[in-house]
């Protein structure tokens, strides 16, 4: 009787830790979101006008992903190609892809096209710290053990960000497509399955600050 009473608070407990991290979590993807959004404000605007004078089409790019268990949304980005690129290629972006805009190269380059996910993490739908969003197609290809990566919220940056932050270089100008599913997305699930698997407010802290260090260090 005794051990199931220690077994049964212990599972109590554990489910109480849970709670309380996910609150933590979420409480600090509001502040990080909201204060985001208001200071740079005036730089979003700034990009959106560059971006509709660069090429036609909207300055928002929005396309659907899945995000934890399974369920769809609408991520935003800022438009770094030209109007209907998926029908003109894959998924996957060249170093020099043709697609790229003028402006887009260098919001790819600093990540900035992804600013816009302030919006998506506000909402609920993503977090800042958290595995990158994925198209269905991708998602609709793992495993058992990689069904793990849709049990958290999708991410502003995580592992994989810091580790592939130079993914078009990485791709080069071959066939991408190709070389991504059979080097970059296995090489990604392994690090997004290591933070659904374990992760804590002191892990995303790490991820941020990392995060933060690779793209200054691209900068310079």
């Amino acid at each position: 009787m005794k051990d199931e009473l220690k077994l049964m608070f212990g599972e109590i407990i554990k489910i109480d830790n849970w709670k309380q991290a996910s609150m933590v979590k979420r409480l600090f993807d509001i502040i990080c979101s909201l204060i985001g959004l208001i200071i740079i404000f005036p730089a979003l605007f700034i990009i959106a006008i560059l971006i509709k004078i660069d090429s036609p089409g909207p300055a928002l790019y929005k396309s659907e992903r899945v995000g934890k268990d399974g369920k769809k949304f609408r991520v935003y980005k800022f438009r770094t190609m030209v109007l209907d690129a998926e029908k003109k290629g894959g998924w996957s972006t060249a170093l020099h892809d043709p697609r790229l805009t003028k402006i887009g190269s260098t919001l790819r380059k600093y990540k900035i096209d992804e600013l816009p996910q302030l919006i998506n993490i506000l909402k609920g739908e993503m977090s800042v710290v958290g595995p990158r969003p994925q198209v269905e197609e991708y998602t609709s290809r793992y495993t058992e053990e990689e069904n793990i990566i849709l049990s958290v919220k999708p991410g502003l940056t995580d592992y994989a960000s810091i580790e592939l932050i130079n993914l078009d270089e990485i791709l080069g100008d071959g066939n991408v497509d190709e070389k991504y599913m059979r080097e970059i997305e296995p090489r990604k699930n392994y690090l997004r399955m290591k933070y659904a698997k374990k992760h804590s407010f002191w892990i995303d802290l790490k991820i941020i600050y990392f995060t933060a260090k690779k793209l200054w260090n691209t900068k310079g």
